[in-house]
């Protein structure tokens, strides 16, 4: 839309420290498609000079370098098209219009490097040693059939063209948008892998007996509101992160409105818990409010949620009246690396999770390790990782990572997908070794 009018340069402001890193940031920008100029404004110059109050803001420009609107909240491109077709009339009249494109500006995303795995963001494991990798930045999944001793292995089916889109069909037909978490359901009838398509808003059913790809929830188009209604396939859902399922019910952790929603029986579809608004709010689930929720782990006689945004983590009890009740956690702005146990403990924007005897295991992404929550007396614990972004094999807290996103246990050993690394690592408890998984075809 106005490729010949209209420069568009994105401004990033950050809140955690992880994110002033230019590194960081030119990942961000590679793994979702940015093309266009991104300055690193980490000692917020940029936002105090436009008098910025919130994430995120649209300042227009005009072309003599006035000021001519600003607007914070988040807006759709065809809200904001007349206003921007307005200005382009208005100053083409007046012959101080340049549709001459800018010289020099570098589209970054040419220059990423061909590889097996691109930004991989979340695993499945299932019986028989299949690991199921969401292989993001390629819009695709993938299974990997394990080796006896579980590290290394063969990817054995692709499920998605590669492209990005929003197609059902056969698996190497079908098309996903940024794929996230993955939850595996074994039945009589056969075995199906529910996908959170993330960037097509939509739920997605692979049957992974006749190979086929279905929509099952999510219009494909960004949703605005904060609740459901209608045919699963007709509401409009916000950016779904993660899933698990139990039972006939799939719940889903729905990142851009700031809930958990739940589908039941792939025919209703609503709110489970969160009234949309981002703050860290405990109480029952309809006034309990989320900060991104990324993913979800189901043990214990709860849900437990990786609150991302308020580098958190919450639970709801599952019984007659859920309540929600954090576990670690102070707000927006309270982060950092700090193990111990209440409220003295920090994450640092934490997005994957799952449990295992009695612990919650957190993927705390910005400080590039794996730590432990035993949810019964609120202690956290550093178990691998240095915290400095890397690629080093070795022992648990010698190894490094680079923002992992995702974690799941498959005989005795944890997955973790190594998401900036663009790799899956493999923790050995057996020998206190974190090694890359090899993997071929």
């Amino acid at each position: 839309m106005f490729p010949n009018e209209l420069v568009v340069i994105s401004v990033h402001s950050a809140k955690f420290p992880s994110e002033k890193i230019t590194a960081n940031i030119r990942n961000a920008a590679m793994r979702h498609a940015i093309h266009h100029p991104v300055i690193n404004d980490a000692n917020f110059d940029v936002w105090n000079q436009y008098a910025v109050r919130a994430w995120p803001t649209v300042v227009l420009i005009d072309p003599l370098g006035k000021v001519v609107g600003q607007q914070s909240g988040e807006i759709s491109a065809e809200s904001f098209a007349p206003v921007i077709q307005a200005l382009i009339d208005d100053f083409a009249s007046q012959g101080v219009l340049n549709r001459v494109p800018l010289a020099g500006v570098i589209d970054e995303s040419t220059l990423a490097p061909q590889r097996q795995l691109d930004f991989p963001s979340k695993l499945c494991y299932a019986a028989g040693g299949r690991l199921f990798v969401a292989d993001t930045g390629h819009h695709r999944i993938l299974e990997v059939q394990l080796s006896e001793d579980g590290l290394s292995g063969e990817i054995v089916r692709v499920f998605g063209s590669g492209e990005a889109g929003l197609k059902d069909g056969a698996i190497g037909e079908a098309q996903f948008h940024d794929p996230h978490g993955m939850a595996f359901v074994q039945k009589a009838s056969g075995a199906t892998l529910y996908v959170a398509d993330t960037e097509n808003h939509a739920i997605r059913a692979i049957d992974l007996v006749s190979e086929q790809v279905r929509t099952i929830a999510g219009s494909g188009t960004l949703g605005r509101g904060n609740g459901g209604g209608g045919a699963p396939t007709a509401v409009d859902l916000r950016s779904p992160w993660a899933v698990t399922a139990v039972d006939q019910l799939l719940l889903i952790a729905m990142a851009g409105s700031h809930q958990i929603w739940v589908l039941i029986d792939e025919a209703q579809l609503g709110v489970f818990a969160g009234n949309g608004a981002e703050a860290l709010v405990d109480g029952t689930r309809n006034q309990a409010s989320f900060n991104q929720p990324s993913d979800l782990a189901l043990d214990m006689g709860h849900l437990f949620v990786a609150d991302s945004e308020a580098s958190a983590i919450r639970a709801i009890s599952l019984e007659e009246e859920p309540q929600v009740f954090t576990l670690v956690g102070q707000g927006l702005f309270d982060f950092g690396d700090v193990d111990g146990s209440g409220a003295t403990v920090r994450l640092q924007h934490p997005t994957g999770l799952t449990s295992e005897k009695g612990l919650l295991y957190i993927a705390d992404s910005y400080n590039h390790k794996i730590k432990t929550l035993n949810p019964r007396n609120g202690t956290v614990k550093s178990i691998i990782g240095t915290g400095t972004a890397g690629t080093d094999d070795g022992n648990f807290l010698e190894c490094e990572l680079y923002e992992p996103e995702g974690l799941v246990f498959g005989e005795g050993k944890l997955y973790i997908a190594d998401t900036n690394n663009h790799l899956i690592r493999v923790a050995d408890f057996a020998t206190k070794q974190v090694t890359t998984l090899r993997v071929t075809g």
